[in-house]
């Protein structure tokens, strides 16, 4: 069932042959109360070479009931995920995770990134609650 969305924030910088790690900044609209907000990293591992100026993306938070508990997104998220980039950027990040691995996180957004990347591989997120 859809409880919200989760909007997040990614840092630009560069990738590497073996991967990256970005720093992300993300709120959680749930469809019932207030918002969260919650900070982390995203990687992905695979080749990942280039530069690319911060995104944003915004993910349909999916969970087993309406109206999870605060803090429920907190936890790390995998995925498969593969992205071309050549100007503004088309990808795909579905993910799980967060409390006993119940929570999913299905893109909404293109990415907003710009520059010249070729990302493919493993993508994970690892969020931390922000009361």
């Amino acid at each position: 069932m859809k409880v919200g969305t989760l909007t997040c924030h990614v840092a630009s910088g560069w990738g590497f042959i073996f991967g990256s790690s970005k720093d992300v900044r993300c709120n959680f609209n749930p469809n019932s109360k207030m918002g969260e907000h919650y900070i982390g990293t995203i990687s992905k591992f695979g080749v990942d070479i280039g530069y690319t100026d911060s995104a944003v993306i915004v993910w349909a938070v999916f969970a087993p009931s309406a109206g999870p508990k605060h803090g429920a997104l907190e936890g790390d998220y995998a995925g498969a995920t593969a992205s071309v980039t050549a100007g503004v950027g088309v990808g795909a990040n579905a993910l799980v995770g967060g409390f006993d691995r119940s929570i999913t996180l299905q893109p909404l957004s293109i990415e907003g990134n710009t520059g010249l990347n070729v990302a493919g591989g493993i993508g994970a997120i690892s969020l931390k609650y922000v009361p």
